[in-house]
């Protein structure tokens, strides 16, 4: 899918979904993390039904598996943000749709009502926070996400040398790489050119163009000043799940604890922030033994195989989420595309939970990791005593 959405995009849309922060040495960090563990294989148990399913803040969904957030997909390809939606309601897994997105959340949540997640950046202005979270609940949106790991724009290198940047810079070298792409060159002309950023309209003036939108959704964030306390303030607005995207401490993780917070994606924004942030897998333990049994634990950044899906399980994820394989997907193959990209992980995790003797995703623990360098794994603490339990 990387490959071919590789040949249908320009080079400056590409490393948009491509790149991270700096030197990327992050993105390389969230894929050795789980090179680091094999899965040792029990033999002679009856495994001719396997159950992958998982229970996800009062909804069983059909696999340990969603697709996180990914802003702009418009760009890619037209309705992406709507195709994402429809191919994660034929999968049955969640879809956390960003505000970023070029789609309009209530649009997305009319295709998947069950499915359809929104994650939200808090903004400069408090009366936008508090109207988004009216939206959200309006809409009858299943499970707000907050991402809190943007406080400031970091530096993907790959977007200022392609000159993806705010305002854009169509240089010739730009524009003439994008003619080698002439089918991506004709959606982009034939759909009016940059996406509008559906749902940050409302707080344009009348009329404003997507270029218009997109500079204010600038000024807005990144926003250096949220704290804790507008943290309180959303969970105060918000009577349904609340999800906190983007820590990787477990003090922090402990604070969600005391807040009310429902769940933490564990995430490191794919590498795109902080390239010197921990790998998430290597935080999850940890942030496991803060929390117990008391947070649902969604693993983001690095995943891309269902072996990654059953060891970020057994190091304690409640399930896993990935943003580059279906954007590649959608920008390659549509909807068609990311439906593939989430059966081939689907499928993987079948596979990899029948080769290892388990018939339940539930039943995944340290018992069936080897860490290189430390043999056998075990789970720790209250992670232990709940999978002992259950």
């Amino acid at each position: 899918m990387r490959r071919m959405a590789r040949r249908k995009l320009p080079r400056i849309a590409f490393d948009f979904i491509d790149g991270g922060a700096d030197g990327e040495l992050c993105l390389q960090r969230n894929r050795a993390a789980f090179e680091r563990y094999c899965l040792v294989p029990r033999y002679l148990r009856d495994v001719s039904r396997r159950d992958q399913s998982v229970e996800l803040f009062g909804r069983r969904y059909a696999s340990p598996i969603g697709i996180s957030p990914t802003g702009l997909a418009g760009l890619f390809r037209p309705d992406a943000d709507l195709m994402l939606a429809a191919a994660a309601r034929s999968a049955d897994v969640p879809f956390l749709l960003s505000s970023a997105s070029n789609a309009a959340w209530e649009d997305a949540i009319a295709i998947a009502p069950d499915h359809v997640w929104f994650q939200m950046y808090c903004t400069r202005d408090e009366h936008i926070n508090d109207d988004l979270v009216r939206r959200a609940r309006e809409a009858r949106t299943r499970v707000l996400v907050v991402s809190v790991d943007v406080p400031v724009n970091s530096n993907r290198e790959r977007n200022r040398r392609n000159g993806f940047s705010r305002p854009f810079r169509m240089t010739a070298g730009v524009v003439l790489e994008a003619l080698g792409h002439p089918a991506w060159v004709l959606r982009y002309l034939r759909t009016g050119g940059i996406p509008m950023m559906q749902n940050w309209k409302p707080y344009a003036k009348t009329g404003a163009d997507a270029a218009s939108v997109a500079d204010l959704y600038g000024t807005l964030t990144p926003a250096p000043m949220i704290t804790w306390r507008h943290m309180q303030r959303i969970r105060q607005n918000w009577t349904g799940p609340l999800v906190i995207k983007g820590l990787l401490h477990p003090e922090d993780a402990r604070q969600a604890v005391r807040l009310g917070v429902d769940g933490i994606v564990v995430s490191n924004h794919g590498g795109r922030q902080l390239d010197a942030a921990p790998a998430p897998l290597d935080m999850l333990p940890a942030i496991r033994e803060a929390v117990g049994d008391r947070m649902t634990l969604i693993l983001d950044s690095g995943v891309r195989r269902g072996s990654d899906v059953a060891i970020a399980r057994a190091l304690g994820a409640s399930s896993t989420i990935f943003g580059r394989p279906t954007l590649y997907a959608v920008a390659a193959g549509g909807q068609a595309g990311a439906e593939r990209a989430l059966q081939i992980v689907r499928n993987e995790l079948d596979m990899v939970m029948t080769q290892i003797g388990c018939e339940s995703y539930q039943e995944l623990d340290g018992s069936y990791l080897w860490a290189a360098g430390h043999g056998m794994s075990q789970p720790q603490g209250e992670y232990a005593r709940r999978l002992a339990s259950a």
